[in-house]
């Protein structure tokens, strides 16, 4: 890892990654748009805690930041999917990583539980 501060101003690495992914949802669908591209009802189908309002907003947000492409075919009844864009698919090893750092996080848990601690 690099040894190197940060200076936290306005614009540091880290504040730019959380202002472009976090809250609770975009994460979620990020991982859930890698796999394939999604019309907005499979995604709600993925992601059943959230709303379809939230769900449009945290789209709009991340097509706004560059990550997501909105694809509409112009048909009759209207066809639209989202995927990620280049920059989009950057986010898988963040993503990955933040998956097996919960996984090794609840590991650790289980086994203090069970030691007693």
């Amino acid at each position: 890892m690099d040894k190197e501060a940060i200076l936290i101003t306005a614009r540091c690495p880290i504040r730019t990654t959380l202002e472009l992914l976090g809250g609770k949802w975009k994460l979620l669908i990020l991982f859930q748009l890698h796999h394939a591209p999604f019309r907005l009802s499979a995604l709600r189908k993925n992601i059943p805690d959230i709303s379809e309002k939230m769900l449009i907003q945290e789209l709009k947000s991340l097509q706004e930041s560059g990550l997501v492409l909105r694809q509409n075919f112009g048909e009759v009844p209207p066809r639209v999917e989202y995927q990620l864009t280049a920059i989009g698919r950057q986010t898988m090893p963040l993503i990955e990583q933040m998956r097996a750092f919960a996984l090794a996080y609840e590991e650790e848990l289980r086994r203090n539980t069970a030691s007693g601690q």
